[in-house]
């Protein structure tokens, strides 16, 4: 089943001109302010090809409680680049179910080096943990407690930032990269996007959300862009990037119309059980507005967008899962069928 009904109507994508630079207008607005400010203190080879680099400082990148910040890189033997950013949760004014420390690279899924059948096992790696709690986007602190004292520190943008300079340097002139995460880090890989574009200005991306295409309640998505100070994310010019349902579909949108080089897919449970839990409607709601985006999605961008929807209420799939078999074709395969560019790339819904 594809996310493209017979009935959508192809908008006008008012993609940007070719000598206009993508996401200019994000840049004016100051979210690559920390491209270029952070080094890691140390960086050690932990295993063979792999290497960690820690942060530390009074203001460097750090944990949404003050742990330290770490991120990875694993050299591969082809010229393409995976940069994978990792899940762990999200902090609201009212909860947070964050992680507080980052997890280290593990050789799992689309990260495992030794599947002959995973499409970026030669991959060179760029390795980007969560322990931020703000979506890979935040510029704040907050006291969360009321004692006077802050206690949380949302610097998504700056543990971000900081990661994407490691890997620039480390993988300067890939000949294409994959930008994927899952969970937190699939809803995130929309903050970096326009960062990535901007330290590889020329290089093709293909964009994969496993598990976090941003479906809230209406004005959720708002309260925790405020909390975590991440408006600069999202264009003043684009009046419904943040939906007035809570969803993001526009921003998505946005960023296909701005980048004619890059291409995009959602990875989803029709019914996943960690968001359900999260919008009004619950199971049934947020199945309705996820097969609605994915399709609004597929109609505008109908050669750049698709989208893998599977039956049940799990919660991502590129590590966890990246085996699971729909009807019509696995995971693993489907990403790979993207990775590659084949022309039979198209979108699957059980």
């Amino acid at each position: 089943m594809s996310c493209k009904k017979d009935d959508d109507v192809i908008v006008d994508n008012q993609e940007t001109p070719p000598d206009k630079t993508p996401f200019q207008e994000l840049y004016d607005q100051g979210i690559d302010k920390y491209l270029g400010v952070f080094k890691p203190i140390s960086s050690t080879m932990v295993l063979p090809g792999v290497t960690e680099h820690i942060f530390s400082g009074t203001n460097a990148p750090i944990c949404f409680t003050g742990n330290e910040f770490s991120m990875f890189t694993r050299d591969g033997i082809s010229n393409k680049l995976l940069i994978f950013l990792q899940g762990g949760g999200f902090c609201s004014p009212l909860a947070c179910e964050a992680v507080e420390e980052g997890i280290p690279l593990f050789p799992f899924g689309i990260l495992n080096p030794a599947d002959p059948q995973n499409p970026t096992s030669n991959f060179d790696v760029g390795y980007v943990p969560y322990c931020d709690g703000s979506g890979m986007m935040g510029d704040n602190e907050v006291d969360s407690d009321g004692d006077g004292v802050n206690d949380r520190f949302f610097r998504g943008i700056q543990n971000l930032s900081a990661s994407l300079d490691v890997i620039a340097q480390t993988y300067p002139a890939p000949d294409k990269i994959v930008l994927a995460g899952n969970s937190a880090g699939g809803f995130a890989v929309h903050a970096a996007l326009p960062l990535v574009r901007k330290l590889y200005p020329d290089v093709r991306i293909e964009v994969i959300n496993d598990s976090g295409v941003g479906i809230l309640s209406p004005g959720g998505m708002q309260t925790l862009i405020d909390y975590w100070n991440a408006g600069a994310f999202f264009p003043s010019s684009c009046t419904n990037c943040i939906g007035a349902d809570g969803n993001l579909t526009d921003y998505h949108k946005y960023q296909l119309a701005q980048d004619p080089n890059i291409r995009m897919a959602y990875i989803s449970s029709k019914q996943d059980a960690t968001f359900a839990a999260l919008i009004q409607g619950g199971a049934a709601a947020f199945e309705a507005q996820l097969i609605e985006a994915s399709g609004e999605l597929n109609a505008a961008f109908p050669d750049r967008f698709n989208c893998l929807i599977a039956n049940g209420n799990g919660h991502t799939f590129l590590i966890r899962d990246f085996t699971f078999q729909l009807s019509t074709t696995s995971v693993r395969f489907w990403v790979n069928e993207m990775i590659s560019e084949s022309s039979t790339w198209n979108s699957v819904i059980d």
